[in-house]
């Protein structure tokens, strides 16, 4: 573990980020009350990993890239490092991971990854960017894995708890397959009801429910007509939804990037959601977290 959590505070709102996986562990309202996962060791231990360079499950935990085979572990290795802080102040801090020869044996790119997060109001605004910082095209994608209180610590029940999308989302999703961790062939019908989705414990017994044909780039997490969290994300096309049945959270995790598919013999850049970042390029995600008045 990392010696020393890194708080940043607005006054209406307060962050702890670890550097290792420069990984956001709580996040609080003015009063103290805590909005994040309770990481009850019965269920899950994590608070909100980033995912890069691949989001989800590579097929045999291994990518294959010019011929040769990589490992990879599920979600990629940014949440197993330690990130440098390369910039703080009271209210924001900057943290950055950079290729070395332990990342260039699994992943023989060089890039930067830097995740900015600020405290504005009552709002936190996180920023994760990457630069190929090589030669070559830089194969990649990224996705955020934050682990929300469910229920929230303010009036209403975890039954009462919905999910309220920007829009209508009456697509139908995607689910876990029959390979551990890689997503089926096949889509299932939507669990919105216009752009409200009822979430229960049940729902999550075959892992996470996955959109992959999202509408919306922004959602309410809590009890209609209450407090809640508006959760903003304009830069990642996929969502998942995802918690251990019965757990204490409900991860909402948005995604540019995807889990492989069920069977799927391909090289990296035929991976879902593979992204290709020029030489010298950049590319950012945001996601911002504000507390609200439904």
């Amino acid at each position: 573990m990392a010696d020393e959590f890194i708080t940043i505070s607005s006054g209406d709102m307060s962050a702890a980020i670890n550097p290792l996986g420069a990984e956001l562990w709580s996040l609080k309202d003015r009063q103290g009350r805590e909005l994040m996962t309770d990481a009850d060791p019965r269920w899950w231990t994590g608070h909100a990993p980033l995912l890069f360079p691949f989001v989800g499950r590579s097929r045999g935990d291994v990518y294959r890239f010019e011929g040769r085979d990589y490992p990879m572990p599920q979600h990629g290795f940014a949440r197993r490092r330690v990130f440098d802080v390369v910039d703080r102040r009271g209210d924001a801090v900057t943290f950055r991971l950079e290729a070395d020869a332990e990342t260039r044996a699994v992943y023989p790119f060089d890039f930067r990854l830097d995740m900015r997060f600020a405290v504005e109001g009552a709002a936190l605004r996180m920023t994760a960017t990457v630069v190929n910082r090589g030669t070559g095209a830089l194969p990649f994608s990224f996705g955020y894995h934050p682990a929300f209180a469910w229920p929230l610590p303010y009036d209403g029940a975890a039954e009462e708890h919905r999910v309220l999308f920007e829009k209508a989302e009456p697509a139908p999703i995607r689910k876990v397959g029959d390979e551990p961790g890689l997503i089926a062939r096949e889509s299932i019908a939507s669990p919105v009801e216009g752009n409200l989705l009822a979430p229960a414990h049940a729902m999550f017994e075959g892992d996470a429910l996955i959109w992959d044909r999202l509408e919306s780039r922004s959602l309410f997490w809590g009890v209609p007509g209450g407090k809640g969290l508006r959760i903003d994300f304009p830069d990642t096309p996929w969502l998942g939804l995802w918690q251990k049945p019965g757990a204490h959270y409900l991860c909402v995790e948005p995604w540019a990037g995807m889990a492989d598919l069920v069977g799927f013999a391909g090289d990296v850049w035929e991976k879902q959601g593979i992204m290709r970042l020029a030489p010298g390029a950049e590319r950012a995600f945001r996601m911002d977290v504000t507390l609200v008045d439904r």
